[in-house]
Formats: structure tokens, C-alpha cells, sequence
């Protein structure tokens, strides 16, 4: 994590991938899950090399998740959460956002929201008031930026107010899940 508390790329790939197994039921296969990690991850932020630079395999060493081989050889193997995986998890699932723009924040969100209802109660209601409270700053520097440039060219002004629109719609859902 950045000294923010804000998740790297790379932590973003094992949140997806813990999150994955959190949300299943039974073990998972290697194969399934870097397939099921790398289509969620791909279609929120586009092909990305660093985003599929780590390999699943440390999740294993460093004992976030186990493995058996009873069903068969290597290839057979399924993988399951341990309980330093699910702490692991949760911390990564309280990582910080630092605004609502740009391809890791839109990954962090959409991880978020993806994996929030595995949290307890306490914790997930803290991560939509992180979550609003980054949106209304994100809406203030906006509507900071659209009130200076006023006069500008109608591009500009419409791109602007398209802004405070999406990011109204945004602030106003997230208030919503806190209801």
C-alpha cells in the first residue's frame, strides 16, 4: 500500500483474486481463478500489464490460500481461502481511495462494491462513508474548476457539467446504500 493507505496495482489483483474465492463456496482451480481474475480485471481497466505481472502462485506462499491436490496432480488443484487469506482480504477491502477519477480508483471502487457485502456490517457501512466522503470532494473540485472557467468554451463547460452530473448521481447512490 501507498503510505495513504491507498491500494497498489498489485494489491488490487489480490484483492480480486481473495475476493473471488471469498465469494465462492468450494475451491477454485488456479486456472479458473487467474481466468475469473484477469476477465473482471481487463474489462474494469482494459488490458494492462501491470495489473497481471503478479502471479496468484504467492498467494500460496505467503499461506492466503491452501491448496489441495487430493483430486488429482498439480493441474487438478483447488484453491480455498485460509484465514490469514480473509484478514488479508479485509484489510485490503479497507484500503483508501484517493478520488473517484482515474482507472486504479475506478478498479478500487468497482472491487469495493464487488466484495462489500462480504464485510461485517461495521466495517462496510465505514467503507460507503470513505467512499461518499471521496465523491462530495471530487464534486467540490469539480464545481470549483466549472465556477472558474465559466466563460470558457461551450466544450469545456459541457464536459464540466457532465462532471458535476455524474459525480451528483454518484454521491447521491453511495448516500443511498447508506439508508
Amino acid at each position: 500500500m501507498y503510505s495513504d493507505r491507498t491500494l497498489l496495482p498489485k494489491e488490487c489483483l489480490r484483492l480480486c483474486a481473495l475476493g473471488t474465492l471469498a465469494l465462492s463456496d468450494k475451491p477454485i482451480s488456479y486456472g479458473d481463478l487467474a481466468n475469473s481474475v484477469r476477465h473482471f480485471m481487463s474489462h474494469i481497466m482494459g488490458p494492462s500489464l501491470d495489473m497481471m505481472g503478479s502471479s496468484l502462485q504467492l498467494l500460496k506462499l505467503e499461506g492466503l490460500v491452501k491448496e489441495d491436490t487430493s483430486s488429482g496432480g498439480l493441474s487438478d488443484a483447488q484453491l480455498s481461502l485460509t484465514d490469514a487469506g480473509h484478514e488479508k482480504f479485509v484489510e485490503l477491502m479497507q484500503g483508501n481511495l484517493r478520488d473517484t477519477s482515474g482507472e486504479l480508483a475506478r478498479l478500487i471502487m468497482a472491487l469495493k462494491m464487488r466484495f462489500l457485502h462480504l464485510l461485517e456490517e461495521d466495517i462496510r457501512t465505514e467503507q460507503i462513508e470513505i467512499l461518499h466522503d471521496v465523491c462530495e470532494l471530487d464534486l467540490e473540485r469539480v464545481l470549483a474548476l466549472r465556477e472558474e472557467h465559466a466563460s470558457e468554451a461551450e466544450n469545456f463547460t459541457g464536459w464540466l457539467e457532465m462532471e458535476v452530473k455524474r459525480l451528483e448521481q454518484k454521491r447521491d447512490w453511495l448516500k443511498s446504500l447508506l439508508a
